[in-house]
């Protein structure tokens, strides 16, 4: 319910900014904006989406500590239970909602550190290290 209360805050404001909008590109930004808003609201009558807890299985610390801080940005708590592998991070929370916005920010966030990664290490073992880094040779088998 808060997040609701505070998207129906944001949409007040944004409906006022449409109202007094000085030239035509503050008026079409702010109704965007309101149309992306009122996307995000649930209908009056439909009963609000239960949480739920899910489980995240990521492939290293990195992915793991890029996660908890999506979450934390986005007010949702990251856990683990005892006993669990380090790269599993359970949350709490409404599954549409979450998938549509923290974890598309955490997928597009990591896919450019991993792009970012990729082009640290193509230098380091090209310039640094003097090799082609062409990857693993195959051997000649005769």
């Amino acid at each position: 319910m808060r997040e609701d209360r505070r998207l129906g805050e944001k949409l007040a404001k944004l409906e006022a900014l449409f109202r007094r909008a000085g030239t035509p590109g503050e008026r079409t930004a702010a109704g965007a904006a309101i149309e992306r808003l009122q996307g995000r609201l649930p209908d009056p009558g439909e009963a609000p989406e239960p949480e739920v807890e899910l489980q995240y299985s990521l492939p290293d610390v990195w992915c793991v500590d890029l996660f908890c801080a999506v979450c934390r940005k986005h007010g949702v708590r990251p856990y683990s239970y005892k006993r669990q592998r380090r790269t599993t991070v359970m949350v709490r929370v409404r599954e549409r909602e979450f998938e549509r916005t923290a974890w598309a920010e955490y997928c597009k966030l990591h896919d450019e550190l991993a792009d970012y990664f990729s082009a640290v290490t193509d230098h380091l073992v090209s310039r640094v290290m003097g090799s082609g880094g062409s990857g693993t040779p195959d051997l000649k088998q005769g």
